[in-house]
């Protein structure tokens, strides 16, 4: 399988990559595999993921997989982004070969730890 037109735009053009100065909820998690890591900044408030930022480390599915994730993250509700399952990042970037979904799965794992770490979740 070929990658996608929006694959290829979320690797050479990645969005909200980085570091959150503010972010109120982090996770790094790896996939003991492969040993791809990726690490996601949120700033959540009042229920309200206002902003996020990723870096990855790994192949490039992960890279995209971030970016992809990053992007359709500002501005959801807590609740929806605990619902995100692997395929919506795989959708996002128009298709990923099957033996490439971990990196869309190390991306939801990600997402489910950093909201967890949240204080303002959880009160």
């Amino acid at each position: 399988m070929a990658y996608s037109e929006r694959f290829k735009d979320h690797l050479t053009h990645p969005r909200n990559a980085g570091e959150l100065a503010d972010a109120n909820a982090v996770a790094e998690e790896t996939n003991p595999v492969c040993g791809d890591r990726l690490r996601l900044s949120l700033r959540i408030d009042d229920g309200r993921i206002e902003a996020a930022r990723f870096l990855a480390y790994g192949c490039p599915p992960t890279l995209a997989s971030g970016s992809a994730l990053a992007e359709m993250l500002e501005g959801m509700i807590v609740e929806d982004a605990l619902k995100l399952e692997r395929k919506e990042i795989v959708n996002a970037l128009g298709g990923l070969p099957s033996r490439k979904h971990h990196a869309a799965a190390l991306a939801i794992e990600t997402l489910r730890t950093a909201i967890e770490s949240c204080k303002e979740v959880a009160e």
